[in-house]
């Protein structure tokens, strides 16, 4: 690593790995660099950097048509020029010693900056590489495109932009073996999560074919999640699996010479439906990305390839990573959307932040300058050669792409909201129509239709008063989970089920239970729905599983209460299949659901699904700090009844620290607490329904809506007597309703009442805090 300045950070780094990594069990493949030395020796020829010079001291870059022309002139005149001879002689001894007998041996050939992938600068993808080039001629074609491409009309407007001099920076060419991953997989991993900078995840995509396709933006990958101190444990610790739709891959061509030697092609329809690398791949790619980031002490980009020829996983790449790594985590910043609209188009969301403006779509870079200040860019994919382009939007949408794409990295280190894979964005918005982009909802970015109202809500968390009890959060959505755990809280007060069914599932567990038998055309859709994931009921128990082990781990190692499933007979019957085994109820609210549901015989089955996930996130992915919450217990036998039903699917209360907490939220539940608290550890109040079943009032009801009130005095008593009775038994007491997210003196008075915990909402969670600081007696 000491020679960066003599070969590039991402030379230097492939070197550094084969020489101290090799033998920890870092697998990379060898080959030789060209010098900085080589390089400025090269341009030293017929003063072709004098030349250079002059030409780009005379160039105004956002000038994007004299711009293209100047670069394209300058790479005309690197590529005419010939090789010094000492350069040329050591071009070919060191291929020589590279492939020995093999003169045919395939390499890669790519490009190096001597400023490239340091800390505080990320070159990413501006220079070229050229795959699969076969014989020495070839080789050194290549080293020369190389060379030329410093001066890419994306690097020249980069170097002026971050103020590097153009005469500072150097080339190295690395030439290295190839990965024979044409006929397998390959993809780029980060050591932390590149959304919220979350350092306990490794995050992996992965695509078929050579990896170019994943780095342009060109293939919509498969995502994942691992967790590292799960995985250092020797557990299962695969958090998440995302599928992706994997259109195309990049193979060889039988010619070999540079820019011929490879093509895209498509990707049969059944190896789009799989995942491209199989669980002990991830676990493999983690095992080596862990020994990497060990080694730097540092977050890392790393890119890797599979050989199809001997079925191994090797690292071609290793650079620092250059944007979350340097974040501040002292400010919070939140975007938060003031109003929905009608949403246009969906994709993989780039960062947190939402922009708007008028739709430009540019299909060619050729017509970057139609994009002014503030017009949100659209395009099929975003190439790192539009950066200059990029800077001017509010936002950037793609068709095609996937998180660790070039676009996605230079959206992050610019702070543009960039939604990316969207399939269809250039055929659905309309050029010149306004358009709001938001990445602040999670995984799933929103272009939605007009200029919506957002708020930027920016609170420092250095200097969090100390308040007299704990404040928990309300954390339904996984996606959102990395981002969440940064806030100032004391764990999960309330993760719903119902919200990771809805999102991450969407299918009714009986038409899993039931797929052989379901109508066809309904099987289609649910057989299209569980791609990747083998049977049915697997599906549903494994998505059940990730969504719930993301929270796990995100907030690891406070705690995080999952509430069983809570949806109404027409919530279920929303589901695919839904309507084949769901009731027509009059009043859902009052009806089929919570604890009746679990211990019917219809729905038993359904339940023990959810056990099954509760189990493995607990027991074998040792995830102990999830507890269980139990909604709507009408009656005291159901109590008994869902704590036998549950010990009977291993779910034993107090076994493995096992807390099972009941949702207060009937007024029976709180007139007779200490009854219902035999069963439980104790109650976390449900203010919604509380207040809806003690005023005998219907919230979304327009006419009465307005009695709707958690601080009304009926709803008090209530609270007052869980509590006490709570207090009194020396169990657990908190609120997880929206009361106190919505009403401040509310959290205030159970403050004063001497509750635990208060789970508020993420988004009032910083302004809740300081107010009932300010309330605490001084």
């Amino acid at each position: 690593m000491n020679d960066v300045d003599r070969v590039g950070g991402k030379n230097a780094s492939l070197g550094e790995m084969i020489s101290n990594l090799e033998n920890a069990g870092v697998s990379v493949p060898g080959g030789f660099a060209t010098t900085a030395d080589a390089y400025r020796e090269f341009l030293a020829t017929d003063g072709l950097d004098k030349k250079i010079d002059a030409a780009l001291k005379a160039l105004d870059v956002n000038d994007v048509n004299a711009l293209a022309a100047t670069g394209a002139q300058i790479r005309q005149w690197v590529v005419d020029t010939p090789f010094p001879a000492e350069l040329d002689v050591a071009l070919g001894q060191a291929f020589k010693l590279l492939a020995g007998e093999n003169e045919n041996m395939s390499v890669a050939v790519r490009s190096s900056a001597t400023a490239e992938d340091l800390p505080d600068a990320s070159f990413a993808g501006q220079q070229e590489t050229f795959l699969n080039i076969v014989g020495l001629e070839s080789i050194k074609v290549a080293v020369k495109e190389v060379f030329a491409s410093l001066f890419n009309d994306r690097a020249i407007s980069y170097r002026v932009h971050h103020g590097f001099d153009h005469a500072e920076v150097a080339l190295s060419a690395g030439i290295q073996k190839m990965v024979r991953s044409e006929s397998a997989s390959s993809g780029v991993m980060f050591t932390l999560d590149t959304e919220s900078g979350f350092r306990d995840v490794v995050f992996v995509t992965s695509s078929y074919g050579l990896g170019e396709t994943v780095v342009q933006g060109a293939v919509n990958p498969d995502e994942f999640y691992v967790h590292k101190p799960t995985y250092e444990a020797g557990r299962p610790s695969i958090l998440r699996r995302n599928l992706g739709s994997k259109a195309i891959k990049m193979i060889y061509t039988g010619d070999t010479t540079a820019g011929k030697s490879v093509e895209t092609v498509k990707v049969e329809p059944e190896l789009r439906q799989q995942f491209s690398i199989t669980d002990a791949e991830i676990e493999e790619l983690t095992r080596q990305a862990l020994i990497i980031e060990k080694h730097y002490q540092r977050p890392m980009d790393i890119e890797w390839a599979k050989d199809g020829d001997d079925g191994q996983i090797y690292i071609v790449q290793a650079r620092p990573e250059t944007v979350k790594s340097r974040s501040s985590a002292a400010t919070m910043e939140r975007y938060l959307l003031k109003e929905k609209g009608k949403v246009l188009v969906e994709g993989r969301s780039i960062g947190q932040k939402i922009g708007s403006g008028p739709v430009r779509i540019v299909t060619s870079i050729a017509e970057m300058d139609k994009v002014q200040e503030g017009d949100v860019l659209v395009t099929d994919m975003t190439d790192p050669d539009w950066e200059p382009v990029m800077k001017r939007s509010s936002a950037i949408v793609t068709d095609r792409g996937g998180r660790t794409c070039h676009a996605a990295i230079i959206a992050r280190e610019l702070g543009i909201p960039a939604v990316v894979g969207c399939g269809d964005a250039t055929e659905k918005l309309v050029e010149g129509t306004e358009v709001t982009v938001s990445c602040a909802e999670g995984d799933t970015g929103m272009i939605y239709e007009g200029s919506l109202d957002f708020e930027l809500r920016e609170n420092s968390v250095d200097s969090m008063p100390p308040l007299s009890f704990k404040i928990m959060m309300n954390v339904g959505n996984p996606d959102r989970a990395f981002d969440f755990q940064s806030l100032p809280n004391e764990g999960v007060g309330l993760a719903r089920l119902e919200f990771i069914i809805n999102r991450m599932i969407g299918v009714h567990p009986k038409a899993l239970l039931n797929f052989e038998n379901l109508p066809r055309d309904v099987k289609q859709v649910v057989e299209k729905r569980i791609s990747g994931y083998g049977e049915p009921v697997d599906f549903y128990v494994e998505k059940l599983v990730e969504g719930i082990s993301t929270l796990a781990a995100a907030f690891a190692p406070k705690k995080v209460i999952v509430r069983l499933s809570d949806f109404k007979s027409n919530e279920y019957a929303n589901l695919i299949g839904g309507t084949i085994y769901e009731p027509d109820e009059e009043n859902p609210m009052l009806g089929f659901r919570g604890a009746s549901r679990y211990i019917s015989e219809t729905f038993r089955d359904c339940f023990e699904l959810e056990c099954r996930a509760l189990k493995k996130v607990r027991n074998e992915m040792g995830f102990t700090n999830v507890e269980i919450m139990v909604p709507f217990v009408r009656t005291v036998g159901e109590a008994k009844q869902v704590i036998e039903l549950l010990e009977e699917n291993g779910l034993k209360r107090g076994e493995n620290g096992l807390r099972i907490i009941m949702m207060c939220e009937l007024p029976a539940n709180a007139l007779l607490a200490e009854q219902f608290l035999e069963h439980f550890d104790g109650f976390s109040i449900g203010s919604n329904d509380l207040t809806q079943l003690t005023l005998g009032l219907d919230r979304d009801s327009g006419i009465v809506a307005h009695l709707f009130d958690e601080r009304n005095d009926a709803v008090r008593a209530l609270l007052s007597n869980a509590i006490k009775a709570c207090k009194d038994a020396g169990k657990y007491i908190g609120i997880c309703g929206q009361g106190p997210s919505d009403h401040p003196d509310l959290a205030k008075w159970l403050m004063e009442q001497g509750i635990d915990t208060v789970s508020l909402n993420p988004d009032s969670v910083l302004d809740t805090w300081f107010f009932l600081a300010e309330q605490q007696p001084k």
